[in-house]
């Protein structure tokens, strides 16, 4: 396989070309506007601490709520740009609100209803995405899941540095705003212009005949709610690095802020050619052993941070990380999406629940290791080991797949 082919069939199917498009928008409107909003609701907009915490609870299950009823409507009625419309709308409508009134309410308004709305647009470009590739010759398809999950990784290399050096002068925070506008103007305009239309496509897309409530009773089906948890345990990792390498660093007198960001940001300078290098590695291992092999890796990272913090071999745990990462940020959606057959929009309502249930066992990781212990290394390990039996029970529950 040659360096160039995780990207031949984006490049030669124009669906695929279009979710690659949308996925890299979308990820540079993230990683512009996410990284602010904290500091923005408690410096700018005046929230206390505990009711930002209430916005994001809230906003977390609307987002999951619109994933959910658009995936299900989209594999009823199969009239998927429709609904694409409207999230792509509703990001745009939530940016601009903000942008051209920059008042708490209405600050409250757009993170709490509309832009948690919004994020479906992750799952349904997803499921676009799996639906072209079923155009491609088999042994492609593989590669076009990993390969988007690296173009949405790709802006946090990028723009996280240009926002750095903006912002060490007096430049408002309040200006990722209209940038953050004209991406998702971008990714509207381009919804309109080049999403297939529903009914015309290369590929068959027919409706799934099945009731809403069918559709819920089949996601909520124990067989996939428990793989759905296991997958939650190894997200939750995810989640819970985020939180702990920031606060173990900021106990450091010679690390602090500057150490985590140079962390951070070789972590996903790193996991971008990995995800990229996946596509020669999928195929050879079975999909669980693979989810496994790097829940394994990326538990070593999150587990050795307070251990090595203070040492120049924590460093060397990005590799660990990275490597783990590019496979449990990946993986994971395409064992989703093969767990609901052929209802991509379903499969898209799982990665929605998959990181729900990380949300919830980050924080429990959290609070239960900082609760029994000083410092931040029991919620670590708490984490990892998680994430580790997570990976371990799915493994159990696919052996005779």
């Amino acid at each position: 396989m040659s360096l160039s082919a995780p990207f031949r069939p984006i490049f030669r199917v124009p669906a695929l070309r279009l979710a690659a498009a949308l996925i890299a928008l979308f990820g540079a409107h993230i990683a512009t506007l996410v990284p602010y909003v904290s500091m923005l609701a408690v410096t700018r907009f005046g929230m206390s601490d505990h009711a930002f915490s209430v916005l994001l609870v809230v906003a977390s299950f609307v987002g999951v709520a619109a994933s959910v009823s658009f995936g299900i409507r989209a594999d009823q009625r199969a009239n998927r740009r429709r609904i694409a419309l409207i999230v792509s709308g509703a990001l745009t409508l939530g940016t601009a609100l903000v942008t051209f009134f920059p008042i708490a309410p209405v600050f409250i308004l757009a993170h709490a209803l509309i832009l948690p709305v919004s994020g479906a647009i992750f799952g349904q470009v997803f499921a676009l995405a799996r639906l072209a590739a079923s155009t491609c010759p088999e042994a492609e398809r593989p590669a076009v899941l990993s390969t988007l999950r690296a173009l949405f990784a790709l802006p946090w290399i990028i723009v996280l540095p240009i926002w750095s050096v903006v912002f060490r002068g007096d430049t408002p925070l309040t200006v990722i705003y209209p940038v953050c506008l004209a991406f998702a103007v971008l990714i509207l305009g381009l919804t309109w212009a080049f999403w297939p239309r529903d009914g015309a496509t290369a590929w068959s897309d027919a409706p799934s005949g099945l009731s809403f409530r069918a559709s819920l009773r089949e996601i909520a089906h124990p067989k996939v709610l428990v793989r759905v948890l296991a997958l939650g345990t190894i997200n939750g990792a995810v989640m819970l690095y985020m939180v702990v390498v920031g606060l173990v660093f900021a106990g450091i007198p010679y690390r602090g802020a500057s150490d985590t960001a140079l962390y951070a940001g070789i972590m996903a300078g790193l996991e971008v050619p990995f995800m990229l290098a996946l596509p020669f590695m999928i195929g050879r291992i079975r999909q669980t052993w693979f989810i496994f092999i790097g829940t394994v890796l990326y538990a070593i990272h999150l587990a050795g941070i307070p251990i090595l913090a203070e040492s120049p071999a924590v460093w060397v745990l990005t590799i660990s990380g990275a490597i783990g990462g590019a496979i449990v940020l990946t993986q994971p959606m395409a064992y989703l999406q093969d767990l609901m057959g052929d209802r991509p929009g379903a499969g898209a309502s799982l990665m929605a629940l998959q990181k729900l249930a990380g949300d919830g066992f980050s924080a429990a990781s959290f609070a239960l290791g900082t609760t029994l212990a000083v410092g931040y290394g029991l919620a670590a390990f708490i984490g990892a080991g998680l994430a580790l039996t997570g990976a371990t029970l799915l493994i159990v529950l696919d052996r005779r797949r």
